[in-house]
């Protein structure tokens, strides 16, 4: 059983393979399929699977926030 799991650039966490995904008590989530998306700017109505509001409230992954604030201090 293979999974990949890639960070897409200011977006969610792209999930490729068969996994079990189970929330904060153990209780198993149902999966959509062998390839999905993630939430990683915590606005998705439908989490923990991106709706794609990251795309409209301008969500930026830390590793974009950590540039933009070091090209800050000088």
């Amino acid at each position: 059983m293979s999974v990949t799991i890639k960070v897409l650039k200011d977006g969610p966490y792209r999930v490729e393979g068969e996994v079990s995904l189970m929330d904060h008590e153990g209780n198993p989530i149902a999966v959509p399929g062998p390839r999905f998306s993630l939430c990683r700017c915590g606005a998705s109505s439908k989490k923990p699977f991106c709706d794609k509001t990251h795309t409209t409230i301008g969500f930026r992954g830390a590793e974009e926030a950590r540039k933009e604030f070091d090209a800050t201090q000088t």
